[in-house]
């Protein structure tokens, strides 16, 4: 499997070694005349490459439970419950819970594809302008912008099915109401809801990452658009 990471970080490398400011409509440095249409282009390439393969990833198994960064644990308020279970002989209940959450979350992953790649579709010269011009996490938030809401829509009712499917729902009620026979104080939280907000953190942290990396290390000519920019370096 090609690295990623190597079609982002050779796109964001020709985007940022074009003056874009200095350049008349329609043409971006001395990349061999290259267009900004064709430097859009490239970028887009690289994204789509990059977000197919991130989504494939996180909808391995393990994708997100095996990945401390970004396995989906106990909400805060819950803290407690697992603490408080697991101090007297029912910590399999917390395990179990975990884990269904984060195989919904693996399971929810293989449909952020589509939606990716339509945000990328739609991205404009403009855009692309200001993605290289933004900060470090410029595109990330490009994506998180164009795509948060769609997301949220196509994984509820997955990770709702998922949770249903490996008993996420029944161990959460078993967790709570085991806890409440040692606490007066309940927790009321939107399973579905909180592991799809996880979720798309998950996701969207991957991508970032990515881009921290894409924007200190450039490392590769993937495409044949991007042999013609480095080329005249």
């Amino acid at each position: 499997m090609k690295n990623y990471s190597f079609f982002i970080m050779a796109a964001f490398f020709m985007l940022s070694s074009c003056d874009i400011t200095s350049q008349i409509p329609g043409t971006l440095g001395k990349s061999g005349g290259l267009s900004s249409g064709e430097i859009a282009s490239g970028l887009k390439e690289a994204l789509r490459v990059g977000t197919d393969t991130a989504t494939t990833k996180l909808s391995a198994v393990n994708g997100f439970f095996a990945n401390a960064a970004i396995k989906i644990l106990m909400p805060p308020e819950a803290q407690n419950v697992q603490k408080t279970l697991k101090s007297v002989g029912m910590g399999k209940l917390v395990d179990n819970a975990v884990l269904s959450m984060n195989r919904a979350a693996e399971d929810a992953a293989q449909y952020a594809g589509p939606i990716f790649l339509n945000a990328i579709k739609e991205m404009t010269i403009q855009d692309a302008i200001g993605i290289l011009k933004g900060g470090d996490f410029a595109a990330t938030d490009y994506l998180k912008a164009h795509t948060t809401g769609a997301l949220t829509t196509a994984f509820k009712p997955v990770i709702e099915k998922s949770l249903e499917k490996t008993n996420a729902t029944k161990y959460w009620r078993d967790v709570f109401s085991v806890y409440n026979k040692f606490s007066s104080k309940t927790v009321n939280t939107d399973l579905t809801g909180y592991v799809t907000d996880k979720s798309l953190q998950g996701i969207f942290y991957e991508i970032g990452l990515q881009e921290q990396q894409i924007r200190k290390d450039p490392v590769a000519r993937v495409t044949d658009i991007l042999k013609k920019v480095f080329s005249n370096q």
